[in-house]
């Protein structure tokens, strides 16, 4: 369906990320990969929503004038937030474990801001799930660790990994938007486009 909406159209996906790149390929829609290196710092006054709604923003804003009329710019970013703080991707091992301990036996909520930009216009589109992890013994989060190195994932977990399987008791909301993007939500806006 996106196929045929998009013919005179090019969708430009700046991401690295092999999931959302995995779920364009599964839109069945024409797209390319444009990646720009941006130094993803925001304020600490931003709170939630507001972090990666920036991010987003700032990823598209990296491709400023370059864009020609018939170009659709993708940008997201997705962060846990915990106990009233950000979890990003983690610094190292350590980082990673200590995050994957705070989330054990408690419930944390999963993020996503995607903004889409043209020539004309920009507009951010969010997601909120609900993650809730049973209990985590250090012994399983060490295997996870060692087996999986999740160290470019924002809460140091990827739901559809082993841990996934095995720890998380309970979400409620999007499923892909946990794994990194919100696809229905895009589907909808690109449908709508």
């Amino acid at each position: 369906m996106l196929r045929n909406k998009f013919k005179d159209y090019t969708i430009i996906l700046a991401s690295g990320s092999p999931r959302r790149q995995q779920f364009f390929k599964d839109f069945d829609v024409d797209f390319e990969i444009r990646l720009k290196e941006v130094d993803e710092v925001y304020p600490d006054s931003l709170q939630f929503l507001a972090i990666t709604d920036y991010l987003a923003q700032l990823k598209a804003s990296a491709f400023e004038g370059d864009l020609k009329p018939n170009e659709l710019l993708v940008t997201s970013d997705t962060l846990v937030w915990h106990k009233g703080e950000a979890l990003g991707k983690p610094k190292d091992f350590e980082d990673a474990f200590q995050m994957l301990q705070s989330l054990a036996n408690a419930t944390h909520e999963v993020i996503t801001s995607v903004c889409f930009k043209t020539i004309e216009k920009e507009e951010i589109i969010n997601e909120i799930t609900k993650v809730t992890f049973g209990d985590l013994s250090d012994e399983a989060i060490h295997y996870y660790l060692e087996n999986y190195k999740p160290f470019d994932k924002a809460g140091s977990y990827g739901i559809q990994d082993w841990i996934g399987l095995i720890g998380i008791a309970k979400i409620e909301g999007s499923y892909t938007n946990v794994v990194g993007l919100p696809t229905e939500k895009v589907y909808q806006y690109l449908l709508k486009f």
